[in-house]
């Protein structure tokens, strides 16, 4: 079992950015939607990027956003991978072509998108991730079956461990389970999260 790629969602800084890098992280998540605690301008997400090594992807976390706009941040930004996280369709996929990840509730839309990948979070009310809640193992493990995915949802240093050697994925994702209070990451949470998940494989 390969070891899983490792995203570490919603830096707000450069220093914490390559905090993340240091701990061995895989992937640098900036989020772009107005409605959470780690938005970030893109303006500061293109100064984080910059910063980081070119063999770490950085991840940008978009909304229901115009893929017009998605495309001109893809291109300021220098994103490795477009994450979409609302209730975006097939097309808005195949229009944004190559590296979009795209995050699912259901077992019917593992596969359905025409993506690189799905993250597989769960929702509460209006949020559409990042809530810390748990998706359901079972789910899990039968979408890890049917794709790419990259599991999110209520993981921490603690839990991720036995979710990877549960689920298999082929990533894992995680935003508030490495912080030390909502959009500020704890170094030593990250570095945790990072050790378990790789260790686990």
């Amino acid at each position: 079992m390969a070891a899983p790629i490792v995203k570490i969602c919603g830096a707000t800084s450069i220093d914490e950015a390559l905090a993340i890098v240091r701990a061995g992280a895989d992937a640098v998540g900036l989020n772009f939607w107005s409605g959470s605690p780690r938005r970030v301008s893109v303006e500061l997400a293109a100064e984080i990027a910059g910063a980081l090594p070119e063999s770490v992807w950085t991840v940008g976390v978009f909304v229901d956003a115009d893929p017009i706009e998605i495309e001109r941040v893809r291109g300021r930004v220098r994103l490795t991978v477009v994450q979409l996280h609302g209730h975006e369709t097939a097309e808005v996929c195949a229009r944004l072509g190559r590296g979009v990840w795209k995050a699912v509730r259901r077992l019917d839309e593992v596969g359905a998108y025409g993506c690189d990948a799905y993250v597989l979070d769960a929702a509460s009310g209006e949020a559409p991730g990042g809530t810390g809640i748990r998706v359901d193992p079972e789910l899990a493990v039968q979408a890890a079956l049917r794709a790419r995915v990259v599991l999110a949802g209520g993981l921490t240093p603690e839990n991720v461990g036995d979710a990877v050697r549960l689920v298999r994925p082929w990533g894992v994702d995680v935003a508030s389970g490495v912080e030390a209070r909502p959009g500020v990451k704890d170094p030593g949470k990250v570095e945790a999260f990072v050790r378990a998940a790789k260790g686990a494989a």
